[in-house]
């Protein structure tokens, strides 16, 4: 019966009708979590209304990507007056565990049934991490924090452990999610391939070309489709956000030094498993939208299954270890 059960599950998954998806390509509220979620809910909602059944945004579009760390000169000086000024906002504002002011985009998923991938900065006790969120109907939102940290990003967001390497089973498959630079990490992508994603959200701050490779790589590999997610973001974007929270002298210092103006170009898109672009956005905001013919990833595992018939376990093996670390254990 076990194995019967399995067969149907199987079938269920590759005998559908096509699964609509989009991306929001959308410039983020810097600072500002609360703006950002109202910004994030109409924006889901439009894509939801428009047929979406999945939507993705890009990483820590609540809250907006920390581009001071890789454009504002001297931000990652120690002691620097702006970057402990943007530190301490961000403690304020990050989201935490059961927090009410997400519940619109939860309210959201579950009247209308679809999922929905956002990124957002996170406080957990004194620390922030990097959490990319996969809100689904009549369950709490899935997390995945961030494993590493890419070069400056250290100066703000705690290492992720591996308890937040998951997917959400949904009635037409699997669905998970990594951040940036966790798509040249190939043992967290061995991990998730062995989870069996039906569709991965590659969230970026910024769909640059060796980020679009990236993605591509992962859809071809994983075989399975790839949502690539970036961001819209501008200097003047972060005076706004500052401004909506509050000021600080300090901060505003460290944007002004910032010489661009377009300092994220967005470039999102959709990648089938056969690594092709089935969907492609331009530099600007919009919701790109996708139609899926799942079917083309069992068509795909004929010929590459790098969990099943293209791996050596007999060479080669992973652990995974799915334990929270918090670092600190109080025993009761």
């Amino acid at each position: 019966m076990r194995r019967l059960r399995r067969v149907r599950e199987r079938r269920k998954r590759t005998d559908m009708t096509p699964l609509n998806v989009a991306i929001c390509q959308a410039a983020p509220i810097p600072l500002d979590i609360s703006g950002g979620i109202d910004k994030a809910t109409r924006l889901a909602r439009e894509a939801i209304e428009g047929g979406a059944q999945f939507v993705a945004f890009g990483e820590t579009f609540l809250g907006g990507y920390p581009l001071w760390l890789d454009e504002a000169p001297g931000a990652a000086l120690w002691d620097h007056p702006g970057t402990k000024a943007c530190h301490q906002i961000m403690l304020d504002n990050a989201i935490v565990a059961g927090d009410e002011r997400l519940l619109p985009l939860q309210e959201l998923c579950d009247e209308s049934g679809a999922l929905l991938s956002i990124g957002a900065h996170e406080r957990v006790r004194s620390s922030l991490y990097n959490n990319q969120l996969l809100f689904r109907p009549g369950q709490d939102p899935l997390d995945h924090r961030k494993l590493v940290p890419t070069h400056g990003e250290r100066l703000i967001w705690m290492r992720g452990d591996g308890s937040t390497l998951g997917v959400h089973e949904a009635e037409w498959g699997r669905a998970g999610n990594l951040i940036c630079w966790e798509h040249w990490m190939p043992l967290a992508r061995a991990a998730m391939h062995n989870l069996g994603e039906s569709v991965h959200v590659a969230a970026w701050p910024t769909v640059r070309e060796e980020y679009a490779i990236a993605s591509r790589h992962y859809a071809m590999e994983g075989r399975c489709f790839v949502l690539a997610a970036g961001l819209v973001q501008h200097k003047q974007d972060l005076f706004e956000g500052l401004m909506r929270v509050g000021g600080s002298p300090e901060a505003r210092e460290l944007f002004e030094a910032i010489e661009g103006d377009v300092l994220n170009r967005g470039g999102s898109l959709i990648a089938a498993p056969d690594a092709r672009v089935v969907a492609q956005a331009g530099e600007g905001e919009e919701i790109l939208f996708a139609e899926l013919d799942l079917s083309e990833i069992g068509q795909g595992l004929a010929s590459l299954d790098t969990d099943g018939h293209y791996s050596r376990p007999d060479v080669f093996q992973l652990t995974v270890d799915t334990r929270a670390k918090d670092g600190v254990n109080w025993n009761t």
